[in-house]
């Protein structure tokens, strides 16, 4: 019986890489050009970076597109040392694509995407869905659950939201998120802002703060008036940071967590 790609263990390098067979259709574009076209990308995790990359085989991306780069970046992915810069219609994106330094990758090109799209391409998508900031991870969850919890949440002992009715958003590696009905918030005390985020599992995220709270972070509530179709039932709903805020759960004050976030949340 052959053993289904899905099923196997992830493959580790001697550079220290992770990676799998992915058999997702995955595409990328550069305004209207599109740059990669693959149904065998690859997933590559690199050391101290949380999240996976996708790597294609050479033959599903426009090589054509890519030159060597001038100013290689040598010493980031994991010590790569083949670059190359994308032109499009005259436009040059430097170190856009590196080719990662293990055997088992020789074959595949990456491209930037994490935390750098000044210097990848504009638009990714996975099947016909766009995805933002990085691949989705296959290995971590994201689970909207209706739940009838009473949930208050207190800012400086002002309690700015109560109800029975939130929808909990749970994701690997981060806590459990209270997303609150908008008729039970003080929707009075706080402000819309300009912020916006990206979420691969969510969608795009709009935000407000506290009115007058000099000593409350900026940005401490957030909604996706338009999320992704698996997290739907959060529409619009309002939810705010754990690590800044009290949250009282069915009468349970909850601790403060410190995630990625916290390093962040500064007034």
């Amino acid at each position: 019986m052959t053993t289904h790609p899905g099923a196997r263990a992830l493959r580790a390098t001697p550079e220290g890489l992770l990676w799998e067979p992915a058999e997702r259709w995955v595409r990328g574009r550069k305004g209207d050009v599109t740059v990669v076209d693959s149904r065998r990308p690859v997933l590559v995790w690199e050391p101290e970076l949380p999240v996976p990359q996708y790597a294609f085989p050479r033959e599903d991306v426009r090589t054509d597109l890519l030159r060597p780069a001038e100013r290689p970046r040598t010493g980031l992915h994991t010590g790569s040392r083949i670059f190359y810069d994308l032109v499009v219609d005259g436009d040059v994106r430097p170190n856009a694509a590196w080719v990662f330094p293990a055997d088992d990758l020789a074959g595949h090109i990456a491209f930037e995407w994490f935390l750098r799209p000044e210097r990848g391409l504009d638009h990714w998508y996975e099947e016909d869905e766009e995805i933002f900031v990085h691949p989705r991870d296959p290995h971590s969850r994201v689970d909207a659950l209706p739940s009838s919890r009473h949930v208050r949440v207190e800012i400086d002992g002002t309690v700015v939201a109560d109800t029975r009715a939130p929808v909990v958003l749970f994701e690997t590696a981060l806590p459990p998120r209270y997303y609150l009905p908008p008729e039970d918030v003080r929707l009075d005390l706080f402000e819309p802002t300009d912020h916006s985020s990206r979420c691969p599992y969510k969608g795009i995220a709009r935000y407000w703060s506290l009115r007058g709270g000099a000593g409350v972070p900026p940005n401490v509530m957030w909604s996706y008036p338009d999320p992704l179709p698996a997290v739907s039932v959060i529409e619009d709903r309002l939810a705010f940071y754990n690590e800044v805020v009290d949250l009282t759960v069915d009468g349970e004050r909850l601790e403060r967590p410190v995630t990625p976030f916290s390093a962040t949340l500064t007034p």
